[in-house]
Formats: C-alpha cells, structure tokens, sequence
C-alpha cells in the first residue's frame, strides 16, 4: 500500500552522518559493521532510497535540520545560528543533487502534489521519492524575516523548535515560553501560507502557538502521553485542538515515544507494532471515532536505528505488515488508506498553494 510519510530526516543521514542513501540497507549496515561505528544508530539503519521505494513510499516530509548547541563537540547540533544557516543550506543542497540525479522530486504545490501522486501510482518503479521540505527547529533562521529565503528555496512547514530551548522558544524537555522572535516569524508563516509543525514544542509554547497562528497547523511525528507518559507526547487536550484545527497527526515508530520508560542507550525495545496500532486507536476514541486526522509520521532513522524501533520493525518495509493486522483490528481497507496516505495527501493538497 502506498505510504505518505510526515517525517523523515533524509539530509541527516545523507549529509551528517555522510550515509549513501542510493544505496541498500544491507550495504550500508555493512559499511558501518566493517568501520566497526559504533555510536547509537548506526549498524542499524531501517532504510534508504531504495528500502523506501521497495516499502512504496511515494510521498514525505523530509527535513532541514540544524539544531544549535553549546559545547563544540556535541555529535548532533552546532555552535552557532550562522553554522546551523550553512547547514540548512548542505541539506537543500543534498536534496537538490539527489533531484538533479532522478532520486527525488520536490513538490512545492497542491497540484505538483497531485501530478506526482497520480504518476507514482502508475509507474511506482520509475517515479522518483516525492517530498514537501521542512524545517525540524528555527534554528537555522538567523531572523524572521530569513523565513523568505527558505520559501522561496521550496520550505513550505517550519516547527519552531527541537530538544531544548532555541532562540525561537522552548522545545521538548522544557517548559520555556516562546522567545519574543517567534511572533513575527509566525506571522509571516501565515502570510506565507506555511503549515506550522507543533511537534517538539514546550507545552508553554504549545498553546502560545495556537493562540498566535492563524494557518494550518499539523503534527508530524506525534504520540499521546496516554500511550506513553513525558512530556516528548501530547496531552488529551493538545491533540483535540489539533483535531479541532483539522491538523493530522503522525503515528511515529521511535520507541521512546511507544514505551513507557525507555532510555536511549540503557534500555532494549519490548514492545511491537500492535502498540502503534494503539496509539492510533487512541486519537480515534479522542476524535470520537474518526480516523480523518491520523497517518504516519515514523521518525525513522532519526538519528537511532532498529536498536531503538519495535521488536518487529527491522527495516522501514516491515510497516506494510500493519495493513494485514489493521484489517484484523477492524478497519476497513478504505480505513487503513486513509492512515497511509489519505489524510496526509487531503491535508497538503488543501494547505500547500494550488
């Protein structure tokens, strides 16, 4: 079944983490065992190009991300917002060579959306991976008014925030307001028809983004807390607002965000895709039934692996098998479409520009 994914981080691992995504799974977890790479991650990797096509994903939100930290040699941010600028850059750049080589194909438009759709669902061998740009954490943005910049390069969905307080407001594991810059770089989102991302927000900046943007919001890689209870997911009350906006919600597969208690690096995964499954029946009893506002947002390869993902999920394909046990469940086909790929479509065809 054909799979629009919210959220990947493809430039990270392209770029950052200097993996070839032209590449299988295979070879890039053998590359990794023979370099004998050991950090978190890697030897583990769920996907690549290639996985993804054979998975058949045809659409996702892929990111630029740059997140900015203190110390010089933290392994994942960067010292400085000009660094974090230069590295948004790195990342469109990969993007575009992976274009200009017939991987990909940016789409910026409902009907670039629409056009790219009906091709892949002909000819899903041949079309490359569509994807919508995003921007995972403000970082990146030296001033607001730097958001221009971006459109016009093709961004068209900024979250705000990542892990922790940024120049832009306070992020996961905070509970820091929005910082004053926020304000007019929401607003000119909204002029600009951009859906803001509130995934990773503080749950200060949460309700101060909902009170201050006017547009299209969606949460692309998000979980409750009812599932699993910190402050990484959403409270009752958060995802009925969305709901409420008509913003959609992704299913994400990282396992901190599926099992209660899990610590990176300590603890080992126990749970398995049925506990997905839950967490999409969970937003279903929360939006009184409804299915309209939930799809997949997997987060996978988000700097972690398989060593991080549930015991079935070993490489991104394995979510196909959720097709089979959702029909078990009791959607009906029509259901289980519309989790894959039918509301995410439904909401981009109506928040990006015709």
């Amino acid at each position: 079944m054909l799979i629009f994914d919210s959220h990947l981080d493809l430039a990270l691992n392209g770029v950052d983490w200097n993996r070839d995504l032209r590449l299988s799974v295979d070879e890039i977890r053998r590359q990794e065992i023979e370099l004998q790479m050991t950090a978190p991650g890697r030897r583990h990797n769920t996907l690549s190009l290639p996985e993804l096509r054979a998975s058949e994903v045809a659409v996702c939100l892929t990111t630029l991300l740059a997140r900015q930290e203190p110390r010089i040699d933290d392994s994942f941010g960067w010292t400085s917002p000009q660094t974090c600028y230069a590295m948004a850059h790195a990342h469109w750049a990969y993007y575009r060579a992976l274009e200009s080589s017939g991987h990909l194909k940016m789409l910026k438009t409902a009907s670039e959306l629409k056009q790219h759709w009906d091709a892949y669902r002909k000819s899903p061998n041949t079309e490359p991976l569509g994807f919508i740009m995003t921007m995972e954490g403000a970082d990146p943005l030296l001033e607001p008014d730097t958001i221009y910049e971006f459109h016009a390069a093709g961004l068209r969905a900024l979250g705000l925030t990542h892990y922790g307080v940024n120049r832009y407001g306070g992020g996961t594991s905070t509970d820091a307001p929005l910082a004053p810059a926020a304000f007019p770089l929401l607003k000119l989102c909204e002029e600009l028809g951009m859906t803001i991302d509130v995934t990773h927000l503080s749950d200060t900046a949460f309700w101060q983004v909902i009170e201050n943007f006017h547009g299209r919001i969606h949460a692309s890689h998000q979980n409750a807390r009812g599932i699993c209870n910190w402050q990484r997911q959403f409270s009752d009350d958060q995802i009925r607002v969305v709901l409420e906006r008509d913003g959609v919600l992704g299913v994400a597969f990282d396992v901190i965000m599926l099992q209660p208690g899990f610590v990176r690096g300590t603890s080992v995964p126990e749970v398995t895709l049925d506990r997905a499954i839950k967490q999409i029946e969970y937003v279903q009893t929360l939006a009184g039934g409804s299915l309209r506002n939930i799809g997949l947002g997997t987060d996978l390869d988000g700097a972690f692996g398989y060593e991080q993902t549930p015991l079935d999920l070993n490489r991104y394909r394995d979510l196909q098998s959720l097709v089979e046990r959702l029909q078990a469940r009791g959607f009906s086909l029509e259901e289980v479409q519309n989790l894959f790929h039918g509301n995410w479509l439904r909401f981009f065809s109506e928040a990006l520009p015709a």
